[in-house]
């Protein structure tokens, strides 16, 4: 089946953003990571938590970058270093779940880009093991999607495509393009312009580019540790105290084995580039093709070609950029804010990371495993205005025997809905709820969230969505 053009697309997810929504499969994704590693600290630290994760994807490349900051280095052996740690652990993370691949394995999947810049490591003579490696890993006969989280520069990729570009018929550029999904930390270097204008089919996600005065002060990837009012904590919508240095001095540095001693003090901000793999990452929340239903990742919209100033060249193309949630802080207000699409989530997901970390030191018996989230019913439902529909997690379990406590959440920033009446949730905090639909005009989609949360140490949360489509 041909896939849709991409503005095809953007019409049917601008229109039905519940279009083809379909539970993840138990296949797990292609990943390919580009990283700037040694440009700060935050991309050892970001590699910390993606090997805690690394059972669920299939990792194809580990490729050391150069970016902005960082413009005639790389640096594969911070890679390898973290990755021998990871070594030391697997053994034990092995006994709380399957899949954590082995370390030679992932050894053999680092590769070192060009030490060039931007645009001046794209074309004649820029072939490096990573950029062929990224070729290798596409040409593969495997249907899936190869997933690219870039964490600094995008010219390896970029390198990779020009030369795809320059020996392929247009179909087969198409065709290789089309298997593609990637999602960069920003504009740090200036191939990701080149990217997008040239291969306007290229699926493509970024939060705000780097732009000539530097700084990403509203970046969506910002979320992830950041506060609303960096200069007033106590007006931050979220809370602060689980993303610092001293937090994580005790939940993941010290005294958590060879890899918590890997993660380094924060300079900057706490895992600048964890947001490329959050929306990855199987917890009941995530729909990877669908950027606009939001995750720990962030949530993004399909803009059309405007210019938007924080990019470094005026778009041609539909993209998906940073997107808005409205979400109450801990000091009960409201924020409207692209970084809330991550935040929101902040508890769970460091709360998760803690987790895995005494993962690589503890038996299983003396950690705690994330609930297991089973709805009674498909994850798309439809109903007519005015009829109740009643909404079950009941089937769902602990692992490890800990009580469960329930929150179903309304999501009205991602489905279609906007009347001006939000729906009133029965029994929000029990197993099955209930609500009345609303009346509508036309089959409108709304979007509910069915957290999960245990009360074991620390506490972690998993999800459901149920997409839920009103007709008149």
């Amino acid at each position: 089946m041909k896939s849709l053009p991409l503005f095809s697309l953007f019409i049917l997810l601008t229109l039905f953003p519940g279009a083809g929504f379909t539970q993840p499969l138990n296949q797990k994704l292609r990943v390919v990571v580009l990283t700037d590693i040694e440009n700060e600290p935050d991309d050892a630290q970001s590699l910390v938590r993606f090997l805690t994760y690394v059972n669920q994807w299939d990792v194809e490349g580990l490729i050391a970058t150069t970016s902005v900051h960082q413009q005639k280095r790389i640096a594969p052996e911070r890679i390898r270093r973290i990755v021998e740690a990871y070594g030391k652990v697997r053994a034990n993370l092995l006994l709380h779940e399957k899949g954590y691949p082995e370390t030679e394995f992932l050894l053999s999947k680092i590769k070192p880009a060009i030490p060039k810049y931007g645009m001046a490591a794209v074309g004649p003579g820029n072939d490096s093991e990573g950029s062929e490696h990224i070729i290798a890993v596409v040409d593969k006969p495997d249907n899936r999607p190869v997933w690219v989280p870039v964490w600094g520069g995008a010219n390896c990729l970029a390198q990779a495509l020009w030369k795809v570009r320059q020996t392929r018929t247009p179909e087969a550029v198409d065709k290789f393009v089309g298997k593609l999904r990637v999602y960069t930390i920003s504009d740090q270097d200036d191939t990701g312009p080149w990217l997008r204008r040239t291969f306007p089919n290229l699926f493509y996600i970024v939060s705000p580019g780097f732009h000539d005065k530097g700084g990403y002060e509203h970046s969506t990837w910002r979320g992830i540790s950041g506060d609303v009012f960096p200069y007033a904590p106590s007006l931050a919508g979220p809370d602060s105290n689980i993303v610092n240095n001293a937090w994580l001095d005790a939940n993941i540095r010290k005294n958590h084995g060879p890899l918590g001693a890997e993660h380094p003090h924060t300079d900057y901000i706490m895992e600048g580039d964890t947001p490329s793999f959050f929306g990855l990452i199987e917890n009941g929340l995530s729909v990877p093709e669908h950027p606009n239903y939001g995750s720990w990742g962030g949530r993004y919209e399909l803009y059309t070609p405007r210019t938007r100033k924080w990019f470094l060249e005026p778009e041609t193309r539909p993209i998906w950029a940073d997107a808005e949630d409205q979400v109450q802080g801990i000091n009960g207000g409201w924020y409207s804010s692209n970084q809330a699409t991550i935040w929101r989530w902040r508890q769970a997901y460091q709360h998760d990371f803690a987790a895995r970390m005494d993962w690589t030191i503890k038996p299983y018996k003396e950690a705690n495993h994330p609930p297991v989230v089973k709805l009674a019913h498909p994850n798309a439902l439809s109903v007519k205005s005015g009829k109740e529909v009643t909404l079950s997690g009941a089937g769902s379990s602990d692992p490890d025997g800990n009580e469960l406590s329930y929150d179903w959440i309304y999501y009205p920033e991602v489905g279609t809905y906007s009347g001006s009446r939000l729906p009133v949730i029965s029994n929000r905090k029990q197993p099955v709820a209930s609500l009345v639909a609303p009346k509508v005009e036309k089959p409108e989609t709304m979007h509910f969230i069915l957290a999960i949360t245990d009360n074991g140490t620390p506490t972690l949360t998993r999800y459901q969505r149920v997409i839920l489509t009103v007709f008149p």
